[in-house]
């Protein structure tokens, strides 16, 4: 099934919700626009995520992208996200959507 623009907006406008400090799962940002796999959002963030806090958006595992996780963490890091081993603390840092 095909990516609608609407869902394209719906993700880009809950990535762009989620406030410095805090972060989301691709799985997250799934659940709240209503989609199947957070692949979806994986593919979204990958060709339409130049102009948002791309940072914020991590695996399930709370560990960044091997390719850019120096980048990402260090992004995180200067918003204060709490981060040990490598691994940012979902339980303390997950942003709620609502």
């Amino acid at each position: 099934m095909a990516t609608s623009d609407e869902q394209i907006e719906r993700v880009r406008a809950l990535v762009a919700a989620i406030p410095p400090g805090r972060v989301a799962t691709y799985g997250d940002i799934a659940a709240a626009a209503g989609l199947s796999t957070p692949r979806t959002v994986g593919w979204i963030m990958r060709t339409d995520a130049a102009d948002l806090p791309w940072h914020r958006v991590l695996g399930a595992s709370g560990r960044p992208a091997a390719h850019l996780a120096d980048r990402q963490l260090r992004l995180l890091a200067a918003e204060g996200v709490p981060i040990a081993d490598g691994r940012v603390d979902l339980r303390t840092a997950r942003h709620p959507f609502h």
